[in-house]
C-alpha cells in the first residue's frame, strides 16, 4: 500500500540532493544572510524582484538535509509570485510547521510539496532548519541587511 510519508521522504530526499535554484543569482537587487547557530546551518538568499514580483530566486550556502530541501522547495514556490503572495507563503508555512495541531488536509494541499515538510514539527530543533531559509526569504524581501538567525 502506498505511504504518504514515503512520498515526503522522496521528496524531502530529492530536494536536498538536487537542490533547485541553488548558486549564485546574478543582478539580484536584494540578498539577505541566514544562520541557524544550533546546527551550523548558512545561507544567502538572493532575489530579483521588479514590479512587485519575484522574477528569481536562489540560495546558496551550507545546511542539513531539511534545510537544503526547504531552500530548494521555497525557491520553487516563491518564483513569479508577487512579494506579498511570497510573504503569505512563508507565514502560511510558518504556521502549520510550529503549531500543534496537524494540518489540515486542505492546508496541506495548499502548501503544495512543502507539505512534505510539515512533520518537523514533532521536532523543535528541525523547525529552525526548515523555517531558514523562509527567514531569510522575509529579510531580503524586506530588504533587511542584518543576518537572520533562528535563535
Amino acid at each position: 500500500m502506498f505511504d504518504l510519508k514515503d512520498l515526503y521522504q522522496e521528496v524531502i530526499i530529492d530536494h536536498s540532493r538536487r537542490p533547485r535554484h541553488f548558486g549564485k543569482l546574478a543582478d539580484s537587487n536584494r540578498e539577505a544572510e541566514g544562520f541557524n547557530p544550533l546546527c551550523g546551518d548558512r545561507l544567502v538568499v538572493a532575489l530579483i524582484v521588479e514590479d512587485g514580483l519575484v522574477r528569481d530566486v536562489a540560495f546558496e550556502g551550507v545546511g542539513c538535509a531539511i534545510s537544503t530541501a526547504s531552500a530548494s522547495m521555497m525557491t520553487d514556490m516563491v518564483v513569479g509570485k508577487a512579494e506579498s503572495e511570497a510573504r503569505a507563503l512563508f507565514r502560511q508555512f510558518q504556521e502549520l510547521v510550529t503549531r500543534k495541531a496537524p494540518p489540515t488536509a486542505d492546508e496541506l494541499a495548499a502548501i503544495e510539496k512543502l507539505a512534505a515538510l510539515t512533520g518537523v514539527r514533532a521536532f523543535p530543533a528541525r523547525v529552525k532548519c526548515a523555517t531558514l531559509a523562509w527567514h531569510t526569504l522575509a529579510a531580503a524581501l524586506d530588504e533587511q541587511h542584518e543576518a537572520v538567525k533562528t535563535e
